[in-house]
C-alpha cells in the first residue's frame, strides 16, 4: 500500500518522514500510513496496521517510532499526532475522527511564513 499525504502538499520534512515510513511500508506491507502539515509546526500520522491487532500502545510505540530514529529531530518534533491503530480501531477512535475532519489551524500550510527546513 502507498503511503499517502492526507491533504495538501509535502514539504522537505514530509519528505523525510515518508522516506522513513518507506522502511516501515517495506517491513510492513499491509499498514496504510497517511500524514499531513496540520499547520507550520503539527505534522499528523495516521499508521494502520494490521499487525498492531493484539498490541499495546507501548508495543506499538516501539515498533513504530524506532523507523524514525534517523529522522532529524526538528523534523520529529513537528509530529504532533501519531495514531498506531489496529484496522479494527481506525472507525472507532477519536484522533482518526479528527483526521478525518480535522478543526482548521490558525496557521495553515499555505501561510507564506511556513518553515522552510
Amino acid at each position: 500500500m502507498a503511503i499517502n499525504i492526507f491533504r495538501g502538499t509535502s514539504d522537505e520534512t514530509i519528505d523525510r518522514l515518508i522516506e522513513a515510513f518507506e522502511k516501515y511500508q517495506h517491513d510492513h506491507p499491509r499498514a496504510e500510513i497517511d500524514l499531513y502539515r496540520h499547520s507550520r509546526f503539527s505534522v499528523r500520522v495516521r499508521l494502520v496496521d494490521p499487525d498492531f491487532t493484539g498490541h499495546n500502545l507501548s508495543e506499538r510505540s516501539r515498533i513504530a517510532w524506532g523507523y524514525l530514529d534517523e529522522v532529524p529531530d526538528d523534523d520529529v518534533g513537528d509530529i504532533s499526532q501519531f495514531l498506531m491503530l489496529a484496522p479494527e480501531e481506525k472507525e472507532k477512535s477519536y484522533g482518526s475522527m479528527e483526521f478525518e475532519d480535522p478543526i482548521p489551524s490558525e496557521f495553515s500550510p499555505s501561510v507564506p511564513d511556513s518553515p522552510a527546513r
